[in-house]
């Protein structure tokens, strides 16, 4: 990882533990991974970050967590890394994903726009985006509904899409196929477990029918620190890192 992404870690670490203890963090992270597996209808009501301590949570665990799947998976894709002028992130939390994305380009570093509804992650992905050094905005918004950027541009929707009722992620397909005709290049990547996605077999047939394709990763990373300790102290075991993606560049 490149000196940003420790420096970016660094700065997660300090700030969200100058007020909270190792321990508090670890029970909100115990407490906020029960909420993916076995209250996952409590997410759409915004309980994932409900309390400083699961948003210090989010932001020093799964926001890193996400980065790294990320930036493997658009290392791996075609393409995925040639650039585009903007970068749209949706439902972008702490910015990790897109942030990830837009550091791994190498002929057009794009600007970034970060959407999400909840006002403390669109102050987070501003930070983030700051420490990679990426020029950004952000907006507070449904991404189900947001008036996109007109010109072509990278289309990122990364472990959010669970997260949606039914009836707003299939509002959302239709646009991203859209785009794809348009000639926008759209990343979707959501966790492996198949419960967290049922609906993934009718997305995965849309991409591929329009020249996308679907992808698992399975590949171990040397956590940062602060994740790998949290990792134990919450007995969570990241022994690898895992995602599922679909891509139509």
């Amino acid at each position: 990882m490149s000196d940003r992404f420790h420096e970016w870690m660094a700065a997660l670490e300090a700030r969200h533990l100058a007020d909270l203890r190792f321990p508090d963090v670890t029970r909100a992270l115990r407490a906020l991974s029960s909420a993916y597996v076995e209250r996952r209808a409590t997410l759409a009501r915004g309980a994932a970050l409900a309390g400083a301590g699961k948003r210090a949570a989010f932001a020093l665990f799964y926001g890193p967590l996400h980065y790294l799947v990320v930036r493997h998976v658009v290392g791996a894709l075609p393409d995925a890394t040639g650039g585009l002028p903007t970068l749209i992130d949706l439902g972008c939390g702490t910015g990790a994903s897109g942030a990830a994305w837009a550091d791994a380009c190498t002929t057009t570093t794009p600007h970034l726009i970060g959407v999400d509804r909840n006002s403390w992650a669109l102050a987070e992905a501003m930070r983030t985006y700051r420490d990679f050094g990426l020029q950004a905005r952000v907006r507070r918004d449904d991404i189900t509904t947001v008036k996109l950027h007109t010109g072509r541009a990278l289309v990122l929707v990364a472990f959010a899409l669970n997260e949606l009722p039914d009836g707003a992620r299939d509002r959302l397909l239709p646009r991203f196929l859209e785009r794809i005709a348009q000639g926008d290049r759209v990343l979707v990547v959501e966790p492996l477990a198949g419960f967290v996605a049922p609906w993934w077999n009718r997305w995965q047939e849309s991409f591929q029918s329009v020249g996308g394709r679907a992808d698992e990763w399975r590949f171990r990373a040397d956590l940062p620190p602060i994740v790998a300790k949290l990792d134990r102290a919450a007995g969570l075991h990241h022994g690898e890192l895992t995602g599922r993606s679909l891509w139509s560049g």
